[in-house]
């Protein structure tokens, strides 16, 4: 058995060259800051991904080559789902649900295509050594993307309620502090102009042309054309 001191020497070496092998990814290839930080919310290790980020690959999939990158890395999550290798698979439920109530609205349209393989998850067993059912929170969490895939009525009063919520915790000075990049990428690199704005969710919801006011179809756009 390791010691501790052994068992922190390996972590920190990890986080190392992970963060080598991210940095070199930014340098050298098309990759960006969202489709990195979607990777890395969706991947198989035993760390769920926090609101922040889950916040901020909300804001970014509001840009066309983002939203595509990103879409594309939870349909490949989506589609490989096993019960020996079901994290992904849930972590990816769980940034789809997010973006469903708080990203564009051709969310749902766009993941109806894989309504079958989420509707597997909803039959997943598993109990960990501790007694945890996960099983029973991949069925809970497939079963609510169904929901709001399918009923219309329940996605637009879910996404009115997130909505409400996040205005209302942007009264609340302390929640306000918007969280930077480097925090989430450990790098300088930017996910474009809207996220360096201080959060203005006025802006992402009212404001972008992709979005629907008041019940009033968005302007024609790359974003609301369906498969």
């Amino acid at each position: 058995m390791d010691s501790p001191v052994l068992h922190e020497f390996r972590r920190q070496a990890s986080l190392f060259l992970k963060e080598k092998i991210r940095t070199a990814r930014l340098a050298l290839t098309d990759v960006t800051p969202p489709q990195l930080l979607a990777e890395e919310a969706t991947n198989g290790d035993l760390s769920a991904p926090n609101m922040q980020t889950m916040r901020l690959i909300s804001r970014a999939a509001f840009e066309v080559d983002d939203y595509w990158r990103i879409v594309d890395i939870l349909h490949k999550r989506l589609s490989k789902f096993e019960t020996r290798n079901w994290r992904s698979s849930y972590k990816a439920l769980m940034l789809l649900e997010y973006l469903l109530t708080h990203g564009p609205q051709s969310i749902a349209e766009e993941f109806r295509s894989d309504e079958d393989g989420i509707t597997q998850m909803s039959s997943f067993q598993y109990v960990d050594e501790k007694g945890f059912n996960w099983g029973l929170s991949v069925r809970n969490m497939s079963e609510r993307i169904i929901m709001l895939l399918e009923d219309r009525s329940f996605l637009k009063q879910e996404r009115d309620r997130a909505r409400k919520v996040t205005v209302g915790i942007k009264g609340f000075g302390s929640f306000c502090k918007r969280p930077t990049i480097s925090e989430r990428c450990n790098t300088e690199q930017t996910l474009g102009s809207a996220l360096n704005d201080p959060i203005s969710d006025d802006k992402t919801w009212d404001h972008h042309p992709f979005c629907d006011r008041e019940n009033k179809h968005s302007q024609a756009s790359l974003l609301s054309t369906s498969g």
